[in-house]
């Protein structure tokens, strides 16, 4: 990839290629290897990879933002919308359209409740991040332009969560659409990291008559950018990112159209993905299983 494009330059990588790390991770797996760290439950959270076809038709381009610097974790790294979960959205009735949530749960392998929960942070979390909502009066439809007064006085009182979900879509008669959906990996954060996600990545297709904008707090600027193009990107050390996206980016390359990709998804492998650290002759090894380009060894008082 040439010149970035998206403004980043490549010394704000942290490791070779465009892999994010920490300078704090070398003392934190020693500490977890000699048992003087506890690592922290996990919270829950979701993220979508939204797509929209090119004119050209050569291929998706996929929506990411970039977390501000400023941002304790992962800063500076491209990302997709998405955050933690809403322990509301687990209990309350929810209008529902798609899959049922025993359907969900077998593909999920969890309970209906958790599913929902996980389906519910997925949709709402776009909406929040970039203003896209997967979501219509009927099991045929979807909303169209979001981007109104009244749409954003309801988006900022899901952020600050002052409105649940379910009280969002009952208020406007709305159904989650879970059929725009489909269920992509799952990735658990490093048991040595303060904070902890047991993340479920989504994919989805950007409907027709919406489009995003940057309404996260969180990101500096947005982009869409085809999978290959964002690896590139990586592999060249000019776009920063955490496994997790890299890898998932990389799934998304065969694809010929969103509607492939959401096709796919069926297909996809859910098992949890978590790192693992372990000491090996005088080097910590941290590794990704089944991922093995993440792999890094630290040298004993120094980093990779």
């Amino acid at each position: 990839m040439p010149n970035d494009p998206h403004g980043q330059s490549p010394s704000e990588s942290t490791a070779p290629g465009g892999q994010w790390y920490p300078p704090e991770w070398p003392d934190r797996i020693r500490a977890l290897a000699d048992g003087s760290l506890t690592p922290v439950a996990p919270k829950r959270a979701a993220t979508v990879m939204l797509l929209r076809d090119g004119a050209d038709g050569g291929g998706p381009a996929v929506h990411m933002l970039r977390r501000r610097a400023s941002m304790a974790f992962a800063g500076g790294a491209y990302a997709y919308p998405g955050g933690g979960v809403d322990p509301r959205d687990e209990d309350h009735r929810i209008g529902w359209a798609g899959p049922a949530l025993a359907t969900w749960a077998a593909r999920m392998g969890t309970d209906a409740e958790t599913a929902q929960a996980i389906v519910c942070g997925a949709v709402r979390e776009t909406f929040e991040e970039a203003g896209v909502l997967l979501a219509g009066e009927s099991p045929d439809t979807v909303v169209g332009d979001t981007t109104g007064d009244d749409w954003e006085a309801d988006r900022r009182a899901l952020v600050a969560r002052e409105l649940s979900f379910a009280e969002f879509l009952d208020r406007r008669g709305l159904l989650l659409r879970s059929d725009l959906l489909g269920a992509w990996a799952r990735w658990i954060t490093p048991e040595f990291e303060p904070r902890r996600y047991d993340t479920w990545f989504f994919v989805a297709a950007l409907p027709a008559g919406q489009r995003t904008r940057n309404a996260s707090t969180e990101a500096d600027r947005t982009v869409w950018i085809r999978p290959s193009e964002a690896a590139a990107g990586y592999d060249g050390g000019e776009l920063l990112m955490m496994p997790p996206t890299i890898s998932t980016l990389r799934s998304l390359e065969p694809y010929g159209s969103a509607a492939e990709a959401l096709a796919a998804a069926a297909g996809q492998d859910l098992a949890p993905v978590l790192a693992r650290a372990t000491l090996e002759d005088g080097e910590l090894v941290l590794s990704w299983p089944g991922h093995d380009e993440f792999t890094k060894r630290v040298r004993q008082g120094g980093t990779p």
